[in-house]
């Protein structure tokens, strides 16, 4: 991917037709190494070849792919003990119950707060 990468960022630069020296130069200035055989499978697939055309043809295939989505999730409550919704509900409860239960005051503080 970083080799495609860089040969779209040559393209982007203004180079009309990308070298493998062209490729490794932008690869090796952030820091990867380049893969040679990668660069000439690449260059090799795509001689002769306008890359406008090529992205133009991905995305159509893409377009075709089923991506699947807008089904719902479906939980089970598994288990075995059957109390699945049950059980839930009663864990809410004690979650409320918890909740529910006053604050105390402190007497350290003396009835005075620091940002009165």
């Amino acid at each position: 991917m970083k080799v495609v990468a860089a040969y779209l960022l040559a393209l982007l630069g203004g180079n009309c037709s990308p070298s493998a020296a062209d490729i490794k130069n932008i690869l090796g200035s952030v820091g990867s190494e380049a893969d040679d055989d990668r660069i000439d499978l690449l260059l090799s697939e795509l001689k002769g070849k306008d890359i406008v055309e090529l992205i133009a043809a991905g995305k159509e295939k893409l377009a075709s792919v089923p991506a699947g989505g807008g089904g719902g999730v479906v939980v089970s409550a598994g288990g075995g003990g059957g109390a699945g919704p049950a059980a839930a509900v009663e864990e809410k409860k004690e979650e409320k119950e918890e909740k529910k239960e006053p604050e105390e005051e402190s007497d350290d503080d003396m009835g005075f707060s620091l940002f009165d």
